[in-house]
Formats: structure tokens, C-alpha cells, sequence
């Protein structure tokens, strides 16, 4: 596992990388905001009341040198993050709103991230996938041509690294948020060091079964090589067409996936979810994510029952997408 992030923290070393922490309270991300800032890798921001989480930093016996913390209360910067939040919702929001809609941690460390105040945000531990993503979506939104997020883990056992997609974000996606998603997947493929070769994965083999579920899978594999000429992207594949070499030859010949795909692009949330699952739990794969991709900034989901180790890794990828 530390090989996976060998290269990412050798790529942030020196670049100043700024990752905003909203929970500033949390001891899980005291712990790794200090770790952070220690090794150097990133500059911490929290945000909260700063005696407040000095205070608590001092009974967990914690150093914040060289992290800084953000105050939404009395941050000289407010008006700059109000202006640029209600021109951001084109109207939907009023001053006297956005004064106090800012005073939520997630909105207003999103607002950082937005106006380059910090590269990326790092959120979760005590709040829902919503409450983290909706600023992002509202304020940072999704790149250009990309209609939505999507959410991928890196499966890691040893030396085996691999790319599913999406099992986290979109639940019935049609062929072009697949073909969104296999391109984006690729790219955080290469953010780990990965040539990636990209399955999309159903239950049938290059027209061996024929329904609408398949057709949606085959139609995007021809949209992602359009999104992406240059991408090595094929399918539709049963999983072993696209992991087993024996199997390819026999099921998919002419295909240049040859049983070495490493970036999985599932047909649906359901399978996603229940298919890296099933690496982990049966095939004692490590699980590294959910990651957010197709934003036009950086902004990562934590689960509820993550621990210090979990945010640290988080932060390193999440300044990872930053550069």
C-alpha cells in the first residue's frame, strides 16, 4: 500500500499544496492535519474557532505548527467569499444569505477551494456525502462536458492495483456519463502511476447477448473513444473477458484488451458497489477512496467511520488531482 502513495508525496514535495480540512474539531483530522504538516506533504487549513481546536490539539497532545485555521466567524475575507458566492449562484442567493450560509464549514472551505484560497477540500468524517458534495456541485461544479461526478476506489492487495468505477455517485448512468466516467477514471488511473486500459464491464461479451442494458454499455464505448481518441477503452466485457488473458482470446479475439485491463467502468451503481465489495471482503483488496472526479477542483468525500489513516491517505490523493 505505502508504494501507491510513494510517488504522489514524492510529486507534492515542495508544491505547497493547500488541502482545507472543514472539521476542524474532529481528532481524526487534528491527527492528520498535524501528520500532514509535519512530513510536509501538504499545508493543512482548518477551519473553526482557532482556541477551540488549539485546545483540543493540546489533549491529544497534537503540534499545528504550520497548519493554519480559518475562522468563518471572523475571517477577514468574508466579504471577498460572500461577493464571489452570490455572483456563483447567479441570483439564487441574496447577501444577507450568502452571510450566512457561509458560516457552514462546508460552504465555506468549498469557497476557498473556489477561489484559490486552498487547492482542495477534504471532507466527511462527521458529515454526510451530501453536506460535502452539494457546495462542490453548487459552487466548483463539473468540468466542461462532464454532467456529472462519479466516484471511483483504487483496489490494492501487494503489487495489483486497479481502477473501479463509478461505486459511489451515480446510480442507473446512462452511455454518456459511462463514457464520461471511463475517461475520467483514466485519468485518475495515471495519477498512480497507471497506463490505463479501460473495460466496460455487463453481462455479456461483445454482442453475446443483446438488450438494452448491453447496447448502453457497447454505445459507450464507442462515445468515450470519441471523448478521447487516444484512450484504450473497449467493451462490452463479462469481468473475466476483461481480467483473464485465456478467457479474452476465446471471448473477445479481435479486442485490444487482452485479459490486462486495470480500469473496471461497472454498468451501474448497484454492480459497482456490490462488485468492490466483493474484492475486498473476498479478495482482500484495499479499498482506497470513494475519489470525486470530473470536478473543476479537487473535493473528496470521507466515510463516518474513517480513521486518521483514512483522511491521510484522502488528503495526499486529493492534493494529488490538485496538481
Amino acid at each position: 500500500m505505502s508504494d501507491l502513495f510513494t510517488s504522489l508525496k514524492e510529486k507534492l514535495a515542495g508544491k505547497d499544496i493547500k488541502i482545507v480540512f472543514p472539521e476542524g474539531m474532529d481528532e481524526r483530522i487534528l491527527t492528520s492535519a498535524s501528520r500532514l504538516a509535519e512530513e510536509q506533504i501538504v499545508k493543512p487549513i482548518l477551519v473553526g474557532n482557532a482556541e477551540d481546536i488549539q485546545g483540543k490539539a493540546n489533549e491529544l497532545n497534537l503540534s499545528l505548527n504550520n497548519v493554519d485555521i480559518y475562522d468563518p466567524m471572523h475571517f477577514e475575507g468574508m466579504d471577498e467569499l460572500i461577493n464571489a458566492f452570490v455572483e456563483r449562484r447567479n441570483g439564487k442567493v441574496t447577501h444577507e444569505d450568502a452571510a450566512k450560509i457561509l458560516l457552514d464549514e462546508n460552504y465555506f472551505g468549498t469557497m476557498l477551494v473556489y477561489l484559490n484560497k486552498a487547492d482542495g477540500l477534504v471532507s466527511g468524517a462527521a458529515h454526510s456525502t451530501a453536506d460535502t458534495v452539494r457546495p462542490a456541485l453548487q459552487i466548483i461544479k463539473t468540468k466542461p462536458g462532464i454532467k456529472k461526478t462519479s466516484g471511483v476506489f483504487i483496489m490494492v492487495r501487494e503489487e495489483e492495483k486497479y481502477v473501479f468505477a463509478d461505486c459511489a455517485i451515480n446510480i442507473a448512468p446512462d452511455s454518456q456519463d459511462l463514457a464520461e466516467i471511463a475517461v475520467e477514471s483514466a485519468k485518475t488511473a495515471q495519477m498512480f502511476g497507471m497506463e490505463p486500459r479501460v473495460a466496460m464491464l455487463s453481462f455479456s461479451t461483445k454482442g453475446s447477448a443483446v438488450s438494452p442494458e448491453t447496447t448502453k454499455v457497447s454505445d459507450a464505448v464507442a462515445i468515450a473513444k470519441e471523448l478521447e481518441p487516444t484512450l484504450l477503452v473497449d467493451g462490452e466485457f463479462q469481468f473475466d473477458a476483461a481480467f483473464v488473458p485465456s478467457v479474452a482470446a476465446s471471448k473477445a479475439p479481435n479486442s485490444d484488451i487482452k485479459g490486462d485491463a486495470n480500469v473496471f467502468v461497472f454498468p451501474s451503481l448497484e454492480a459497482g458497489n456490490i462488485g468492490y465489495k466483493i474484492a475486498q471482503r473476498l479478495g482482500n483488496f484495499e479499498a482506497v477512496g470513494p475519489i470525486l472526479q470530473g470536478l473543476n477542483q479537487p473535493v473528496n468525500d470521507l466515510s463516518r467511520g474513517c480513521n486518521a489513516e483514512d483522511v491521510y491517505k484522502l488528503a495526499i490523493i486529493t492534493a494529488g488531482q490538485a496538481l
